[in-house]
């Protein structure tokens, strides 16, 4: 229970620099989205180009965050040569990753559709290189338990790229409009640019965060270890199959739509479909900020709990207050998705809004499955988790082409679920093979029909007026899935130091 406790803790320090920070850049999305800033085409861009980017963090990564951890928390082993040894692959890989966009940064842009905007390439590389070479340094802060400093660097990171934003799409377009430039705007800005500022402020917190890391490198020569990392390799490629199928499943629906929508929608019409379903797509990844912040810390803690031999319990009950979490989250958007629409003040994204319940179930199903994926890293079966990964991108994959040109971004959402869902199922029945763990089925299920049955009492169509009377009976609604909880785990046993075992 102790070790649960610890686990909260660490999530709570992480959440500071994940959850907050990324929510303090999601805030960004009603100022790209407010028609005074952008249009929904324009929008568009911003959707497509980060959806490249998430594909190329993962791969120039490789899995070896998690190869670190792993190698890390064995017997014998120097953490000095399997961090240099880590720290070196990853520096070549991405130098070499910033050598070709700069050098075919020009075909890449004809690829892309962006002809005349090579620089998004040539910046783009240096991003996605410097955040790379960035997690290693990160990684080790997470298994030292640096949570805080951790914390630090990645919101000053959030409230460089903040303020850039600020300065370069508010305080320079403002003043600039007005007819009167100041100096700093004569200087720094150029209404061509565009969307391109985004990414300019997103390039300079690169830069900015990666310096602050430096101190943290520390990778000397004398501890690489070449047959170390031929080991960390053979247990990291497979993760890297896993992060690739797992960026499909969150990405690829956005590329899709540019592909498949073009040729019957045209440039706009289809950036602008890309733009309302990424804005929209924006509300459910509330869900994915609690997941991530758990993430960074379970990783470390799932590790250095495997040897004990009540960590299957363990992470029993972890799901068990993972999913009655997620599931509140769920509740809590969608019974009041009337107020959080205003998240993207302009109307013209709101009729994208009945796509935010599928996919914040979806990511309850991720979540699901973050948690179930330890079973395949402690028993080395990382192959299967491979698999398991193909297996979700291929359901993407095929729904998408399938039924995006005749629902657009509706299919997408639902691709997304069933992607989750079957990802779920196939990773249970493996993993009770493997490495065995005591999920509670029957008390999940309740908690996930409780809240099902609960979204549909008060779901009510964007079209028809939402009255006072209507928020209030919602929140009797998330107070009920409160008390049912409450009911069912008696939250005693949580905090008590030698709880009653049922």
């Amino acid at each position: 229970m102790s070790g649960i406790k610890s686990l909260a803790k660490q999530t709570a320090l992480y959440g500071l620099s994940s959850i907050i920070g990324r929510f303090l850049n999601y805030l960004l999305t009603p100022l790209f989205t407010s028609a005074y800033i952008f249009t929904s085409d324009q929008y568009g861009i911003i959707t497509e180009m980060y959806a490249y980017v998430a594909f190329l963090i993962v791969l120039l990564t490789y899995g070896m965050e998690t190869a670190f951890f792993r190698f890390s928390a064995q017997d014998g082993v120097d953490k000095n040569k399997v961090y240099s040894s880590a720290g070196f692959a990853i520096l070549t890989t991405s130098s070499f990753f910033i050598l070709i966009g700069f050098v075919f940064s020009q075909q890449i842009a004809d690829w892309l559709y962006y002809p005349n905007n090579k620089e998004f390439v040539t910046w783009f590389a240096i991003i996605v290189g410097l955040d790379a070479l960035s997690s290693i340094p990160q990684a080790r802060l997470r298994l030292e338990n640096k949570a805080v400093r951790f914390a630090l660097i990645n919101l000053a990171n959030v409230f460089i790229n903040i303020g850039l934003n600020l300065l370069f799409l508010v305080y320079c377009k403002s003043n600039y409009e007005s007819g009167n430039p100041s100096f700093i705007t004569r200087w720094i800005y150029n209404p061509d640019i565009g969307v391109g500022y985004v990414f300019i402020a997103n390039l300079i917190a690169s830069i900015c965060k990666f310096l602050l890391l430096l101190p943290h490198l520390k990778i000397k020569v004398i501890w690489f270890d070449s047959i170390l990392l031929k080991k960390m390799l053979r247990f990291a490629w497979p993760l890297l199959f896993v992060g690739l199928a797992g960026i499909i499943n969150e990405t690829i629906d956005r590329i899709l739509l540019k592909k498949l929508l073009w040729p019957s929608l045209g440039e706009t019409a289809t950036l602008t479909q890309i733009g309302i379903y990424g804005a929209n797509y924006k509300l459910s990844i509330i869900i994915t900020l609690f997941i991530q912040a758990f993430r960074y810390a379970a990783e470390p803690f799932f590790f250095n709990q495997s040897t004990d031999k009540n960590a299957p319990k363990t992470f029993a009950r972890i799901m068990n207050y993972f999913v009655i979490f997620t599931l509140f989250i769920f509740l809590g958007v969608t019974l009041f998705i009337h107020l959080f629409k205003y998240f993207t003040p302009n109307p013209e994204y709101w009729q994208g809004l009945v796509v935010v319940p599928i996919l914040l179930l979806a990511n309850v199903f991720l979540g699901i499955y973050y948690n179930q994926s330890i079973w395949y890293k402690l028993a080395d079966k990382t192959k299967a988790g491979a698999w398991i990964s193909v297996f979700g991108a291929g359901i993407t994959i095929v729904l998408n082409l399938l039924f995006i040109p005749y629902f657009g971004y509706i299919a997408s959402a639902w691709a997304t679920l069933a992607c989750y869902f079957g990802m779920v199922v196939l990773s249970y029945f493996l993993g009770t093979k493997y490495y065995p763990i005591p999920y509670n089925l029957k008390k999940l299920g309740l908690y996930l029909f409780v809240a099902l049955v609960l979204f549909a009492v008060g779901w009510k169509p964007f079209a028809q007026e939402f009255t006072p009377m209507d928020y209030g009976v919602n929140l009797v609604l998330l107070l009920l899935y409160i008390g049912v909880v409450i009911l069912i785990e008696k939250p005693r046993y949580f905090f008590t130091s030698n709880p009653i075992k049922k």
